[in-house]
């Protein structure tokens, strides 16, 4: 299988279907990284500060999703990494905003439960919005022009179809894994 030169980092926003992503992403032979959780996010922000490619220390990934500090920083990939490709997941705001509001709801109830000592607890649909706007805005100011960003929009059922032929390769044959489609 044709290697994908540089790497494939999957710069949307959280619930716009970055585990579905990631999934088909392994299903296509690539080593993906799914989120990771704080200490990913500290070793990715340490070789930022200390002006070092931001994802070597993960080593053995060829993928990345839902790594916001990666999100945010899609230009300085693109200089770090010649020949990635950057695939935007996306879906209409609203929903996106729904979605969002149902998981700080689950991480509330975890967190009375003793399951969940992160800070993501506070619902507030206007920021939402406004980090949503600003952020396609940017990636789509970025990339005009371009050949090298997939906007891709799991929630409405764009999968391998659109998915492979961007990372030139073939479809595996088995169905998109669509994942927690209600939210």
């Amino acid at each position: 299988m044709t290697a994908v030169p540089g790497k494939v980092f999957g710069i949307g926003l959280n619930k716009t279907g970055t585990i579905s992503l990631h999934e088909a992403l392994e299903t296509l032979g690539l080593r993906s990284l799914h989120w990771g959780g704080p200490e990913v996010r500290l070793t990715i922000e340490r070789a930022r500060d200390e002006g070092r490619p931001l994802v070597d220390d993960l080593d053995g990934y060829d993928a990345f999703s839902d790594i916001l500090v990666l999100s945010e920083n899609f230009a300085l990939l693109d200089a770090q990494y010649p020949g990635s490709r950057f695939v935007l997941t996306t879906r209409p705001v609203e929903e996106w905003v729904e979605s969002r509001r149902r998981h700080v709801e689950r991480n509330r109830r975890r967190r009375d439960a003793g399951e969940y000592d992160g800070t993501f607890l506070d619902v507030e649909p206007d920021a939402w919005r406004a980090e949503f706007a600003a952020h396609h805005e940017a990636v789509h100011r970025y990339f005009d022009g371009r050949d090298d960003l997939l906007v891709l929009r799991i929630t409405e059922g764009e999968g391998y179809e659109r998915l492979c032929p961007f990372l030139d390769r073939p479809d595996p044959g088995t169905p998109f894994p669509f994942r927690h489609r209600s939210g």
